[in-house]
C-alpha cells in the first residue's frame, strides 16, 4: 500500500490567497489537485491556480550529502519547534528544488506514514542514510529525545560535510592549475609551435638545440597525441577501478596521501577531526563506547584510521582504557590522547572529544588558508616557467640570427 501510494505522487505548483489576502505561491507533493487543494484551504490558503508539473522535461538531480545535511538541520528545527513529523516532510519537502530530494523525503514521509519508525524508514535508504545516522535516529526514538538527537545529527553533519569541502578546496585548487596548464601547453605545441617551425625552415641554420628539443616534442605531441590521451584516461579509470575495489591499493593510496608534504598534514588533522566529532556524538547520544567506535571507524574518511580505530575498538572491548588503545596506534599526538584520558577520568568524554575536534577543524581551516596563500604564487611561477621557456625556445633562432646578421 505504502509503495502504491509513492508511486501515485507527483509535484504540483500552485497559487492562492492566504487569510490576509495576500497572493502567495509555492509547490508541494501529492496524490491529486484535490488534495492540494484541501491540504491548501486546511492552512487558510485560497488556492486559485493548481497545476501538475510536467516530469517529462524536468530537470534530474541526485542526493548530495550536503542535501541531507540540509535535511538534517530542517528536520531538527521542524522537530524542536512542536512541528509534526509528517507535517515536517510536507514542508522541507515542497523546499527542496531538487527532485532527487523531494522524492526521497515523499518516501520516507509515506514510511512513516505507514506506521514506521523514522530510523527504519532511513535505514531503507542506506546510500544517503548510513549506520551512524540510522542508529542515532534510532536511539533517540527509544529515548524520547528524537528532536535533541536531530539536532546533534545536523551539527554533526553540518561540521562534517564543512570539513570536507576544505579539504576538496585544498586538493581541487593546484589540481585546477594543473590541468589549465596542460590544457595551455598542448595548445601551444599543437598550434603555435609548428608555425614557428614552418618559419624557421627557411633559416637555412641549425636550430639551437633548446628549440629543437621542443619542435621534436610538438611532433610527437600531434603525432602520437592521441595515444597519450586514451594512456592518460585508461590509467586513471584503471587506479579509480582498482582504488575502489581492491582494499590494499585503497589502504596505499590512503597511507601514501597521509605523507604528502602539506597536503598529508591537512588530511592527518581531518581524519582526527572527523574521528574525534563522531566519538562525540555517539557518545553523547547514549551509544555504548564499543558500538561507537565501530561507526567512528566508518566516518574518519582514510582506511589508514579506519583500521587503526576498529583496533582501537577490539581492545577497548577487551577491557582496554580508551586513551591507552589510541596510544598503541602511533596515529594521534600526545595532546589528542591526554585529552581524551581527561575525559574518561572525569565522565566527560563527549565534551573533550568535542573540544578536539573544534581544535583540529580550525587547524584544517588555517592549514587549507596557508596553503591557498603558499601555492598561488608557487603556480604562479611554474606556469610562468612553463609558458616563458615555450616562448624562449621559439625566439632562440631569431636572436641568433640577429647576432649573425
Amino acid at each position: 500500500m505504502a509503495q502504491s501510494a509513492a508511486i501515485k505522487q507527483a509535484p504540483f505548483s500552485w497559487e492562492g490567497h492566504d487569510r490576509a489576502g495576500k497572493k502567495v505561491k509555492g509547490k508541494t507533493i501529492a496524490s491529486s489537485e484535490s488534495a492540494v487543494r484541501s491540504e491548501l484551504r486546511r492552512q487558510g490558503v485560497v488556492p486559485t491556480k493548481v497545476r501538475k508539473q510536467s516530469q517529462l522535461f524536468a530537470k534530474t538531480g541526485k542526493v548530495t550529502p550536503g542535501d541531507i545535511a540540509i535535511f538534517s538541520r530542517q528536520l531538527a528545527t521542524m522537530m524542536t519547534a512542536g512541528i509534526p513529523l509528517v507535517q515536517a516532510f510536507d514542508i522541507v519537502g515542497a523546499g527542496h528544488d531538487n527532485p532527487a530530494m523531494q522524492k526521497l523525503i515523499l518516501a520516507i514521509k509515506v514510511d512513516v506514514e505507514g506506521g514506521t519508525t523514522l530510523a527504519n524508514a532511513l535505514a531503507r535508504h542506506p546510500l544517503h542514510f548510513d549506520d551512524l545516522f540510522v542508529n542515532l535516529v534510532s536511539a533517540g526514538e527509544q529515548a524520547g529525545a528524537l528532536e535533541t538527537l536531530l539536532e546533534k545529527i545536523a551539527t554533526y553533519k553540518e561540521k562534517t560535510e564543512a570539513i570536507k569541502k576544505k579539504i576538496k578546496k585544498a586538493i581541487m585548487y593546484p589540481a585546477a592549475v594543473v590541468v589549465v596548464a596542460i590544457v595551455v601547453t598542448a595548445i601551444l605545441m599543437i598550434f603555435v609551435i609548428p608555425e614557428f617551425e614552418s618559419l624557421f625552415q627557411g633559416f637555412g641554420a641549425d636550430l639551437p638545440a633548446f628549440t629543437r628539443m621542443v619542435i621534436d616534442i610538438s611532433f610527437f605531441i600531434r603525432s602520437q597525441g592521441w595515444l597519450i590521451v586514451i594512456g592518460v584516461v585508461g590509467a586513471v579509470m584503471g587506479f579509480l577501478y582498482a582504488k575502489k575495489r581492491y582494499r590494499k591499493v585503497q589502504h596505499f593510496v590512503d597511507r601514501v596521501a597521509l605523507k604528502i608534504p602539506v597536503i598529508g598534514a591537512i588530511l592527518n588533522k581531518s581524519a582526527i577531526a572527523r574521528y574525534a566529532r563522531t566519538l562525540a556524538t555517539t557518545f553523547a547520544a547514549g551509544v555504548p563506547l564499543v558500538e561507537a567506535l565501530e561507526s567512528v571507524a566508518g566516518a574518519c574518511g582514510n582506511v589508514v584510521y579506519e583500521g587503526a580505530v576498529l583496533k582501537i575498538r577490539d581492545e577497548v572491548a577487551t577491557g582496554q582504557r580508551l586513551q591507552r588503545a589510541m596510544e598503541n596506534t602511533e596515529l594521534f599526538p600526545n595532546m589528542v590522547n591526554q585529552m581524551i584520558a581527561v575525559g574518561e577520568e572525569s565522565g566527560s568524554l563527549d565534551d573533550m572529544a568535542s573540544k578536539v575536534a573544534d581544535f583540529y577543524e580550525e587547524e584544517v581551516d588555517n592549514a587549507v588558508d596557508s596553503m591557498s596563500s603558499l601555492l598561488e604564487p608557487l603556480i604562479m611561477s611554474i606556469l610562468g616557467v612553463l609558458v616563458g621557456g615555450l616562448v624562449i625556445a621559439m625566439y632562440l633562432p631569431i636572436f641568433k640570427m640577429g647576432q649573425v646578421v
